[in-house]
């Protein structure tokens, strides 16, 4: 259904670009599994034949999948829930992020037509994330991938904030996916990753903002992943804050809500009725396609067939949104 789908959204869209795709490096995947959520820190081994990671190490899988399902552009992302190299000590976090963008690098340049790439960068010493972003800058790469926060400093953090204003002068989009929630307490049930990760875009969103990012750095695109958690939900709190308790507003301009407006959000959210909501809160033109590749077993072009919007808007998340935000013509 898809493909049929997809060329009905492309009679407004032209083509359709997921936004939320994941690959791996194998060496970087072996070295960084047994430190990270997805293995339980080391209590199970990477399975590297699996569905949901055998395409990320491999681009022709990738491109038989995007065939299926309609997809014109995949925008590569690290997938840094199973090979995040923040553990690591700055030298070894350097060489192992290189290695990430170097693989990226190279789906690039087997499929031009189908990939665009996103840099990772060494978050642990500033100077090396800075040399890095110069270096993928350097490759024409069009997207940065952050996380949420870095050993617990979240991007609002003033030691971010160099970072962020060159890659405001580089007219790069930032996509904002978080790395995996080590807290002890969400590890039973996957909770780091069915309720994790969405308190995680909550806490990133809010430094952000109540840091003064949004404001210094007007302008400045970031995607969020997973329509930005549950922050676009319940900003009633905080605007009760701005009016009633008006110490907290040292670094803002104006209501924490009317933030949610300066940025763009993926549609991975899983419930159509969610992504609706998410469409009258921002806007459908800060909303981008996001299929979370190739870990969801949702198809991304399908979903949007269940959400109450007219082609041509749905069209506008396929593919019309990214296509604008990364300047593609």
């Amino acid at each position: 259904m898809s493909v049929e789908v997809a060329e009905r959204y492309k009679f407004f869209c032209r083509k359709c670009l997921d936004f939320h795709t994941h690959f791996a490096q194998p060496e970087v995947l072996q070295t960084s599994y047994p430190n990270w959520v997805t293995s339980g820190f080391g209590q199970r081994p990477a399975q590297t034949d699996s569905p949901s990671i055998r395409p990320m190490l491999d681009p022709e899988i990738a491109v038989q999948d995007m065939n299926a399902r309609g997809v014109d552009f995949h925008v590569l992302c690290s997938c840094d829930v199973v090979q995040s190299r923040v553990w690591a000590e700055p030298d070894e976090e350097y060489r192992l992020t290189r290695l990430v963008n170097d693989e990226c690098v190279s789906w690039v340049e087997r499929h031009p037509d189908r990939f665009i790439g996103s840099a990772v960068l060494p978050l642990v010493d500033m100077k090396n994330a800075i040399g890095e972003l110069e270096r993928m800058h350097a490759q024409a790469f069009k997207v940065v991938q952050l996380p949420s926060n870095v050993r617990g400093d979240y991007l609002g953090h003033k030691r971010f904030a160099d970072l962020l204003e060159r890659i405001r002068a580089y007219n790069m989009v930032i996509f904002l996916h978080p790395e995996g929630v080590t807290d002890p307490w969400y590890q039973p049930y996957w909770m780091w990753n069915s309720i994790g990760q969405s308190i995680e875009e909550v806490r990133c969103m809010t430094s952000l903002i109540y840091e003064g990012v949004m404001d210094r750095l007007s302008g400045i695109k970031i995607v969020m992943a997973h329509g930005g958690g549950y922050m676009p939900h319940y900003m009633g709190r905080l605007d009760r804050n701005y009016i009633e308790k008006p110490f907290v507003n040292i670094n803002i301009s104006k209501k924490p809500s009317e933030y949610l407006r300066d940025f763009y959000y993926d549609s991975c959210v899983y419930d159509a009725r969610t992504l609706e909501l998410l469409v009258e809160r921002v806007g459908i033109d800060r909303i981008v396609l996001g299929g979370d590749y190739p870990v969801a077993a949702v198809d991304p072009i399908d979903f949007l067939e269940n959400v109450r919007l007219p082609d041509e808007d749905r069209a506008k998340i396929a593919g019309g949104n990214a296509l604008s935000l990364l300047g593609l013509t």
